[in-house]
Parts: C-alpha cells; structure tokens; sequence
C-alpha cells in the first residue's frame, strides 16, 4: 500500500499535511499529519488531538514517484479548429487531430514544457490540396517542413517532441490510408 511519505507537504485548510517524525504530541495547532507506522491521520484542532483511520488509496497517482500502471492508459485525441493560423495550446493535450479546409500555418504552440511529446494528425477535407506552413519553433528531421499529402481525406502524422521553450522536434510520417 503506498504511503504518502517523502513528500513535500500539502497546504489544507488551516494546517499542513507531513510525515510525521516525532511523537503524536509534537503536531503543531492546525496542523495535519500522517503516522506511517499507524496508517492514521492526527489533527490538531482547539489543543486537541484528533486521528482517524487512513487508509491509502492504491489507485491514486503521484507525479513524483515511478510508478506501473497495470492497465492501458489514454491520451484524448483534441480537435484543432482549422483558420488562417492554428496555435495549438500544449496545455490542452498532448495528442491533436486538425482537418485542413483552407492553406494554414501551424504556429508556434502556446504552454510547451520541455519533455512533452506525441502526435498531430492532419486530415485533407474532401477538397484536398491543402497546404501548411509552420511557425519558426517547428524543427523537421532534415531541417525542411514536410509537404504534405494533398489526396481529399488523406491523413499524415507529425510527431513531436518540445526539447525546449522555443523548440519542437518533428518527424512527419505521410499519407496513411
């Protein structure tokens, strides 16, 4: 059963949620805190001390741990919606699916973190012959942006990773049927 030790305390209401390393009657007036060793929670409210039965939650994942997930995990597919520009927002996904109906440029993405990746899925409209360009934080393999496939309900992919704040790596993968 994981435990919530090791970790950097969580501010609640009136109070801080830590490990606890002394005895119970050391947690300070408002002051929330787990005894690993008890699996219970003490609270320290109007000098009284107060503790319940914890119980961790198996299920919950923590950002700063590694952790294995015995079940298959998603990203949703985000649509983009097509324009003169598109500047996708990093921070609304990691995976986006744009139908080109006019010639655009992919901007330069808003909210990057260095280290996300995943894939963009470009869609001709049953016109075809749509064309993109890409802002100046777009790094093809190659150096050169791709030309993409122009067939009406053709479907190319960019993969991308963001090594930095003003860099994405991209390899395009084109016309899948």
């Amino acid at each position: 059963m994981p435990t919530p030790t090791n970790r950097t305390p969580l501010r609640v209401a009136r109070g801080t949620y830590s490990n606890l390393n002394g005895s119970v009657a050391d947690i300070q007036e408002g002051e929330i805190c787990y005894a690993t060793d008890q699996d219970k929670l003490y609270v320290k409210e109007g000098g009284s001390l107060v503790s319940t039965q914890f119980t961790a939650d198996v299920d919950t994942v923590y950002t700063d741990v590694v952790q294995t997930f015995t079940a298959a995990q998603r990203g949703a597919i985000t649509t983009l919606t097509s324009g003169a520009t598109v500047t996708p927002d990093f921070a609304d996904s990691n995976n986006y699916t744009l139908t080109l109906d006019q010639n655009l440029t992919i901007a330069n993405p808003t909210n990057l973190t260095a280290g996300q990746s995943s894939a963009i899925f470009l869609v001709q409209d049953a016109t075809g012959s749509r064309t993109a360009a890409w802002g100046t934080y777009w790094d093809f393999a190659g150096g050169t942006a791709p030309t993409l496939t122009t067939t009406a309900a053709a479907v190319d992919r960019i993969d991308y990773v963001v090594r930095s704040s003003t860099s994405i790596h991209a390899v395009a993968t084109l016309n899948y049927s």
